[in-house]
């Protein structure tokens, strides 16, 4: 009991003040039923938590966990039997009925830990992958077209998330035992400004991603450069937009808190709305793209059996699925108290990963990105052997700061000059 009672005044507030009062009128009760209490061998009994009434002996009078300890308990029951000798000690103990167990707790915090280690890990490995594949898409200047520039802007969405996930967790979460609730300072509100705007501009790319796709596929004639200006405009400028609004209004109508929760779910819809919305549209332009590529591939103009045809189909499925954002749609539009722990590794903890997939799938094994890289390669391999050949074979140009390209090409005039005066040289003797 003395556990229980100090349970409630750290609780808070004026809540220590309710004890007195529900024992206050069970005495009261006490006093006026005395004559049914002297008639029962179990009169009203206060217990400092709970108020019994009277009962007959052989009865068993059950009462809930009391409504009070609710922040700290459970509400269960617990119960006493009136026995000839008086009331029976409760059973089960009020511990053991109304506390929640410490083991759950470990448990649920170990789980919340490990999704946090796994999605750190996975936008680590995305942030790594795609700053990669950014170097590589900006370096080679054969590989600037409207497609890749389409990437590049997906890739750096990605970079975004990443780094907003990583700077939100750092603002609320610096200090395990800190409860970042109360946090209302406006560094913390700015942060999850970038963090909604960095996830919206992502889902938005996400959709350009796959309307550029099916208009390539749709259209014969396509004016690339004129619509990726306004693919930058969508991209962008949309989640700009919804995010000052939403700002706006969490500033005028829910000012609580850091901004981290969406209680006001009408508030909410701005950021919601048109997040459900891209994850819908893709899907749509998913299905569109797969019926074009079952058509295109059944034609008779492209060879195969139809087990090469279905191979063809999977592949280009499964390349597509990352590219547009698809596994979104598993939990997108069912409640948000629904699965929460199932939602969490699906979208937190696998999700982190796909800026790592979609850098490996649409860079690093891109076959255009590969041949060019090892054009580079070679050329670079090339000059190297030829600068260290004529390093060797001629000191004087190597001593002389010459470079190798320079150098190939005095050996190509010298080379050239030789042939001449040869043929020159044969000439009369012919």
């Amino acid at each position: 009991h003395l556990i229980l009672f100090l349970l409630i005044c750290l609780s808070g507030g004026h809540k220590w003040i309710r004890p007195f009062s529900v024992a206050i009128r069970c005495i009261q009760a006490f006093e006026r039923d005395s004559l049914i209490s002297v008639a029962t061998c179990c009169p009203w009994m206060w217990d400092n938590l709970t108020c019994w009434q009277p009962a007959r002996i052989g009865e068993v009078v059950e009462v809930k966990c009391p409504e009070l300890f609710s922040q700290f308990m459970k509400l269960g029951t617990v119960s006493r039997n009136c026995t000839m000798f008086g009331w029976s000690e409760t059973f089960p103990h009020y511990i053991d009925a109304c506390l929640y167990e410490e083991t759950g707790s470990n448990h649920t915090d170990t789980y919340y830990a490990s999704v946090k280690a796994l999605y750190t890990v996975g936008y680590s490995t995305s942030l790594v992958s795609l700053t990669m594949a950014m170097v590589i898409l900006c370096r080679f200047r054969k590989l600037h077209c409207t497609r890749n520039f389409i990437h590049m802007n997906l890739f750096v969405s990605f970079i975004l998330r990443a780094i907003s996930v990583f700077i939100k967790d750092g603002v609320l979460y610096a200090k395990e035992d800190s409860e970042h609730c109360f946090i209302h300072t406006v560094e913390c509100r700015a942060v999850m400004i970038f963090f909604h705007y960095c996830v919206l501009s992502n889902y938005f790319w996400l959709f350009i991603e796959g309307l550029y796709l099916f208009t390539l596929l749709v259209e014969t004639f396509f004016p690339e450069k004129r619509y990726f200006y306004w693919y930058i405009i969508i991209g962008w400028g949309t989640p700009t937009v919804c995010v000052t609004i939403w700002a706006v209004l969490r500033l005028h109508f829910d000012d609580v808190g850091c901004w981290d929760m969406n209680d006001n779910a009408a508030i909410w819809w701005v950021i919601k709305g048109p997040v459900l919305a891209s994850i819908m549209i893709n899907f749509v332009l998913f299905v569109g793209i797969i019926i074009i590529l079952v058509q295109k591939l059944q034609s008779p103009d492209i060879g195969g059996n139809e087990s090469s045809i279905y191979l063809r189909l999977a592949r280009s499925t499964l390349l597509l699925i990352p590219l547009f954002g698809i596994h979104y749609t598993v939990f997108a539009f069912s409640p948000e108290n629904v699965s929460k722990k199932e939602r969490l590794v699906f979208e937190l903890g696998l999700g982190s990963f796909q800026g790592f997939v979609v850098a490996v799938l649409y860079c690093f094994l891109n076959g255009e990105v590969q041949s060019e890289i090892k054009r580079k390669w070679r050329s670079w391999t090339v000059n190297r052997y030829f600068a260290v050949d004529l390093k060797h074979r001629h000191p004087s140009l190597a001593s002389s700061g010459v470079n190798g390209g320079t150098q190939l090409s005095i050996l190509s005039k010298s080379s050239s000059q030789i042939r001449m005066s040869s043929l020159q040289a044969e000439t009369p003797a012919t």
